[in-house]
C-alpha cells in the first residue's frame, strides 16, 4: 500500500491553486492546510476546496506535526527563506522555480537538504511535459543528424512582475528545458533587455547561451507581445523538431529536412552542402498534464527516498545561468561565463 504524503501548500496565488488542485486529485497526497498571507486569497481556497484548513501563519505549517510535505508556491524573492524554514521544521520542499534568486542561497538550501536528509525539488513543470521528453528522445536518435542550435520563444501580454524581470520570470523555463536536452549547463551567455514600459523590471529581452560543441541556444522572452507564443526548436543537420506548448494536436512536430557540409575529394578542400529534404511528421505524444506529473513524482521521493529530476543541483544549474544572465545584462550584453560551468 503506498504511503499518503500530507502536503501543505504555502502561497495560493495562480501556481498555489494550481498545486491545491493536482494533489487533491492524487490518491497518494493530502493537502491538509493552505497558508497565504490575502484573506481574499485563502476564502477562495476555502470556496473550491472546503475540507482543506487555512492559515495567514506561516508558523502553524511549521509546527503541524501532521505536515509531512510543503509546496512553497510564494514570490520568487522569497523562496530561499521560506523554503529554509521549512526544512529547518523537518519538511520535505518542492519549492516553485526558480529556486532562489541567487547562487549562494541555493547553495545553502541543497546544503541544508543533504544534513536533513530531506528531499528538496524544484518545480520545473517543463521536465515532466511529454513533449519535451519526446523531443529529447528524438534528438537521440541517429536520424536526427549533428544538433546545429536551440531557439526558445515564450511570450505573451503580462501577467507582469513586480520581484523579478521576464527572464527569471519566463525565461528560466528555457534555460531549465535546454540544460535537461542538453545534459549540460552552458559556458557563457550573452543578455539584452529592456523595461518598455517604463517599470524598474525589464519587460522584454534576448538572451544566447553557448553551450559544448559549438551549440548555441537563444531565448525570447517578453510580458508585451500580444501573440502569445510558447514554442522550442531544435535543429539538427537531418531534422528540425518543433515543440509547440499551445498545440493540443500536434504539440511535436518533425521536419525531415536540414543542410550538412562534406567534403569533395577532388576540389582540394572544398565543402558542398548537401539537402536532406523528407516529410513532416507529428508524433504521437502521450497525453498528461506536467503539473501533475511533477507533483506525483514529488510525493514518490518522499514516501521512498528517491532523488527528484528536478532536484537541488538541477535548480542551481538555473539559477547559476541566471545569474550570469543578470551580468551581462549589467555589461549592456557583453558575454559572460557561467559560475561552476567547467
Amino acid at each position: 500500500m503506498a504511503r499518503v504524503v500530507n502536503i501543505a501548500i504555502v502561497g495560493c496565488g495562480y501556481w498555489g491553486v494550481n498545486y491545491l488542485r493536482v494533489l487533491s486529485e492524487l490518491p497518494d497526497a493530502k493537502v491538509c492546510l493552505a497558508c497565504d498571507l490575502s484573506e481574499d486569497r485563502l476564502r477562495t481556497v476555502r470556496e473550491r476546496f472546503p475540507l482543506i484548513s487555512t492559515t495567514k501563519q506561516l508558523s502553524e505549517v511549521l509546527t503541524s506535526r501532521w505536515v509531512d510535505a510543503v509546496v512553497v508556491a510564494t514570490p520568487a524573492g522569497s523562496h530561499h527563506e521560506v523554503t529554509a524554514q521549512c526544512l529547518a521544521a523537518g519538511k520535505h520542499v518542492l519549492v516553485e522555480k526558480p529556486i532562489t534568486t541567487s547562487v549562494a542561497d541555493a547553495l545553502t538550501l541543497i546544503q541544508q537538504a543533504q544534513q536533513t536528509q530531506l528531499v528538496l525539488m524544484v518545480g520545473h513543470t517543463f521536465l515532466y511535459n511529454s513533449g519535451i521528453l519526446k523531443i529529447k528522445q528524438l534528438m537521440g536518435e541517429a536520424d536526427f543528424g549533428q544538433l546545429y542550435y536551440l531557439h526558445a520563444t515564450r511570450t505573451n501580454m503580462g501577467p507582469v512582475r513586480s520581484d523579478v524581470n521576464c527572464l527569471w520570470d519566463l525565461g528560466t523555463h528555457d534555460v531549465a528545458i535546454f540544460n535537461f536536452l542538453l545534459d549540460s549547463v552552458p559556458t557563457s551567455v550573452s543578455a539584452v533587455a529592456s523595461p518598455v514600459l517604463g517599470k524598474e523590471k525589464q519587460d522584454v529581452g534576448f538572451v544566447t547561451l553557448r553551450y559544448a560543441h559549438n551549440v548555441i541556444a537563444n531565448i525570447h522572452a517578453s510580458w508585451v507581445d500580444p501573440n502569445k507564443v510558447r514554442e522550442v526548436v531544435v535543429v539538427g543537420s537531418r531534422r528540425r523538431i518543433v515543440f509547440d506548448d499551445l498545440n493540443n494536436v500536434e504539440r511535436v512536430r518533425i521536419y525531415e529536412k536540414g543542410l550538412s557540409a562534406t567534403m569533395e575529394a577532388d576540389t582540394f578542400g572544398e565543402f558542398r552542402l548537401i539537402v536532406h529534404d523528407g516529410d513532416i511528421i507529428s508524433p504521437h505524444v502521450p497525453p498528461s498534464e506536467p503539473l501533475k506529473n511533477l507533483a506525483a513524482h514529488f510525493l514518490d521521493c518522499v514516501a521512498n527516498g528517491k532523488r527528484p529530476l528536478s532536484d537541488g543541483r538541477n535548480g542551481l544549474d538555473v539559477v547559476r545561468v541566471m545569474s550570469a544572465i543578470d551580468r551581462s545584462l549589467a555589461r549592456q550584453g557583453a558575454p559572460v561565463e557561467v559560475e561552476g560551468s567547467s
